[in-house]
């Protein structure tokens, strides 16, 4: 579980640097290039900040974009080719995906 709320986060921090401009933005996506739980993820609140620090980052660059902004075409290695709409949708269904996980392992597990 904690494995997935780290994972949220560095994505979520790549989006605002790679694919909004977040220049400032400092991430090691250490998640998504280990591609599974190194174990190394334990501290309950120490993620909770992770991740309110990426949502109001990644919310903070989103605010502003600019109307034509969301046409710009962009590639990146993690996401392929996207107008900065489209890669919108993908973090968006990406944070949702792993929210209904999370549900899910908390409802059940």
């Amino acid at each position: 579980m904690v494995f997935l709320i780290r994972h949220i986060g560095d994505v979520e921090l790549l989006f605002a640097k790679n694919v909004f401009g977040a220049s400032e933005v400092k991430v090691s996506a250490k998640t998504v290039i280990e591609k599974h739980d190194t174990g190394e993820w334990t501290n309950l609140e120490e993620l909770k900040e992770y991740v309110s620090l990426s949502f109001e980052t990644l919310k903070a660059i989103v605010e502003k974009q600019l109307e034509e902004d969301w046409e710009t075409i962009i590639t990146t290695k993690e996401f392929g080719t996207k107008t900065k709409a489209e890669a919108f949708g993908r973090i968006v269904s990406h944070t949702t995906y792993h929210a209904g996980q999370l549900a899910l392992i908390l409802k059940y597990g």
